[in-house]
């Protein structure tokens, strides 16, 4: 295979990589900014109040999200094996 094939699978498999955890880490910073904002707002100050809600978040992403995350993994490596194989 061409050096210039693998550089742009390369680049391919990257950009996926991005645009599977974005919504992920965006769902995230979303949150943790409205609990921040709520934390400044009440002047709680504990450092633990800011991680369950964020996981929680990120757990609800997941959940909602994986079957599209898994399909796009899946056509990738389904697209990988099959030029791979000629």
């Amino acid at each position: 295979m061409p050096t210039a094939t693998l550089i742009q699978h390369a680049q391919e498999s990257l950009l996926l990589v991005l645009a599977l955890s974005l919504p992920i880490i965006g769902v995230a910073a979303i949150v943790g900014l409205i609990v921040a904002a709520f934390q400044a707002a009440s002047q709680i100050q504990d450092p633990t109040i800011a991680h369950l809600p964020r996981m929680l978040a990120v757990i609800a992403a997941l959940v909602a999200l994986g079957p599209w995350i898994g399909h796009q993994i899946g056509a990738f490596a389904e697209r990988m094996f099959l030029l791979a194989a000629r």
